[in-house]
């Protein structure tokens, strides 16, 4: 069996089952058919960029591919921006968004984790959030964006810098 066909059978089990260690995968190889040592398998793991993430049960941790990592992130840094934007003002092509004490930073990663190609990159301090957008044109559209992630929470806070 060819190395294709490991990878293909990796993903396969790992999708179905909760693989905790790389000895518990040589195993379900090994049933399969493959023969396989741990070393293959810790290169395997390294090629097919897997990565521990929390079962479903919240006690262990399991092997997944990363896209699914990908999108639990992207909903824990979604979560983040509800829950810590307090105020969004703008000038020009710059939106300042205030956070809760301490919170900036984390939001900041969050927003360049969106990656949306308005924003050039954003600039944090301890409780201010500067982000730089491509085009003034473009300041409102990526406003209503963080609304929509923000929700209510932002309401009326947007407003225009003298």
């Amino acid at each position: 069996m060819t190395k294709l066909d490991r990878h293909n059978k990796i993903l396969k089990i790992i999708k179905e089952k909760d693989i905790e260690n790389q000895e518990e995968l040589v195993n379900e190889l090994q049933k399969e058919g493959f023969i396989v040592t741990q070393a293959t398998i810790s290169r395997d793991i390294k090629e097919l960029k897997l990565v521990k993430i929390l079962s479903s049960d919240g006690k262990r941790y399991k092997y997944s591919t990363r896209d699914v990592n990908e999108n639990i992130t992207l909903d824990k840094f979604l979560s983040l921006l509800s829950k810590v934007i307090v105020d969004v003002d703008y000038s020009g092509n710059i939106i300042a968004i205030k956070t809760l004490s301490g919170a900036a930073s984390s939001a900041a990663e969050a927003i360049d984790e969106l990656n949306w190609s308005e924003i050039v990159g954003t600039i944090a301090g301890n409780n201010t959030i500067f982000v730089l957008v491509d085009k003034d044109d473009n300041v409102k559209e990526v406003i209503d964006r963080l609304k929509k992630i923000v929700d209510t929470q932002m309401g009326e806070n947007i407003k225009k810098l003298s």
